[in-house]
């Protein structure tokens, strides 16, 4: 099947209200020719999963900026003062999760699992908003799985099967979101022919791709 698409025709898979989970880390290793198709398109009331918000000039921030976001959930917002204006004034929802815990919440839901136990939690407010797991005499936070409608990734190298190369700080949680959304569509700094990257190289396997984007 040929995965390769053209970015308008990515944009047209989004749907307003859909939940997206979008791959990097403080913009690095996000898909950016993606971000300003969605940003021109318009869609709105969008749910993304993510590490941060970025920055008010780039990636992710920019959705924000542009109002087009109604929830995120995420385990940073302190680099990006729009994300914390919205919030105090009720225009978008936040919810903030450990790092580490949000990590396992996406490989949960990828790997089919529930969720995971995690202490991280315990003994505060956050308690009270989920369910808590006593094991040999300890208790944990059920922190259940999630998953997205779509993922939106980036890749340094990908090659005509999907298989990917993320370049150092890239890689972040987009190999995680790659296998935790029913849809995932990878952006592509550079797009080569099967066969052609070593295979320990790959750190996702071209059977969780979709579709592939061709960046700038």
């Amino acid at each position: 099947m040929k995965k390769r698409l053209e970015l308008q025709d990515a944009i047209n898979m989004i749907d307003d209200g859909m939940t997206l989970m979008i791959g990097g880390f403080m913009a690095v290793g996000s898909p950016h020719a993606i971000i300003e198709g969605l940003l021109e398109s318009g869609k709105k009331d969008l749910t993304i999963i993510c590490n941060d918000t970025s920055f008010i000039d780039k990636g992710i921030g920019k959705l924000i900026v542009n109002n087009q976001v109604k929830k995120v959930i995420t385990s940073h917002i302190g680099t990006n003062r729009e994300t914390g204006r919205q919030m105090n004034e009720g225009l978008i929802e936040v919810e903030l999760v450990p790092q580490g815990t949000l990590a396992e919440q996406i490989r949960a839901g990828g790997a089919g699992l529930g969720g995971v136990l995690t202490p991280i939690g315990i003994g505060t407010p956050v308690e009270d908003n989920n369910e808590v797991i006593e094991v040999d005499g300890k208790r944990y936070i059920l922190a259940k799985g999630i998953k997205a409608d779509i993922a939106l990734i980036h890749g340094s190298i990908v090659d005509e099967k999907g298989n990917i190369f993320y370049n150092q700080s890239t890689r972040n949680f987009n190999p995680l979101m790659a296998s935790a959304a029913d849809v995932v569509i990878v952006e592509a700094e550079k797009v080569v022919k099967s066969g052609e990257l070593d295979p320990h190289m790959i750190a996702t396997p071209g059977l969780f791709v979709d579709h592939i984007v061709e960046g700038a």
